[in-house]
């Protein structure tokens, strides 16, 4: 990583794939069908950690793509990976969404059955996708961003981005 943009990125991306460890870990340890009990530490504390990455960390980190780096790549012929990562992004988005609001079920009322399903097949389906969308951006749009940004521009994103945390 060279520029300073392309660094937080990378510093973002790390920490939602810790975040993915720790959520596969879960749903290996409990099978769809045997929720734990939403009041263990670990649990509660994953519970909140899901919701907080997914509110205030990926979402903002999907923006801040969109608004200030995909016109870049765009305008410098990166169309077809723009492309590609705005749909995954489209994809994502909605499961995000719905594991944050199973998250915060389980955490106010603990898992039922149904619940604890449909947190599962969620958490799976978004833990998945996301690890792919990292690695593609890890592979291809973070070293693009280092070919194609000079100095002032970076510098000038690394605040944009920061300021938006």
């Amino acid at each position: 990583m060279q520029t300073h943009i392309t660094r937080a990125l990378h510093d973002d991306h790390m920490a939602a794939l810790a975040l993915i460890e720790r959520l596969e870990a879960l749903l290996g340890r409990h099978g769809p069908d045997y929720a734990p009990a939403a009041a263990t530490p670990a649990v509660a504390a994953l519970l909140r950690d899901c919701d907080h990455a997914i509110a205030l960390e990926i979402g903002p980190h999907f923006d801040f793509e969109e608004a200030e780096l995909f016109p870049r790549l765009d305008a410098a012929g990166a169309a077809a990976m723009v492309a590609l990562l705005t749909e995954e992004h489209e994809q994502i988005r909605p499961l995000a969404q719905t594991l944050t609001a199973l998250a915060r079920q389980g955490q106010s009322r603990g898992f039922t059955a149904a619940l604890w399903q449909e947190f599962h097949a969620t958490g799976a389906d978004f833990s998945g996708q996301l690890a792919a969308h990292i690695a593609k951006e890890e592979m291809g749009m973070l070293p693009a961003l280092d070919d194609i940004l000079d100095t002032e521009t970076d510098a000038a994103l690394a605040l944009i981005f920061a300021s938006q945390r």
